[in-house]
């Protein structure tokens, strides 16, 4: 398994236009978290939320944030690592999936 992993939420107070139904990217934020820490209880990792509208310093979530602007993705956007695993309408197997190819199990 890697080091500690870095889970990133890139959203918006405001709905995704195409994400009718959705939650909102804070929801998302914070259902991830609480789901991702029930199903690996002794896994640790970093999760953060990245608000595309407020001002960004760091170049990297810039960069993320202008591709979401531009269209490139639906918000709210999740990267492990800094590699897309969900964007839009976030399902939960996906992220869990991605967290097993790098190392995490769930306990039984």
């Amino acid at each position: 398994m890697k080091n500690k992993p870095v889970i990133e939420i890139f959203g918006a107070d405001i709905l995704c236009a195409s994400c009718v139904n959705a939650p909102s990217s804070k929801d998302t934020y914070e259902w991830l978290e609480a789901a991702i820490s029930r199903k690996f209880p002794n896994h640790p990792f970093t999760i953060r939320y990245v608000d595309i509208e407020q001002p960004l310093t760091d170049p990297r979530e810039i960069h993320w944030a202008e591709r979401i602007h531009n269209d490139e993705f639906f918000y709210p956007l999740v990267l492990l690592n800094n590699e897309v695993i969900g964007e839009g309408y976030i399902q939960l197997k996906p992220v869990f999936s991605a967290l097993e190819d790098i190392g995490f199990t769930s306990e039984v």
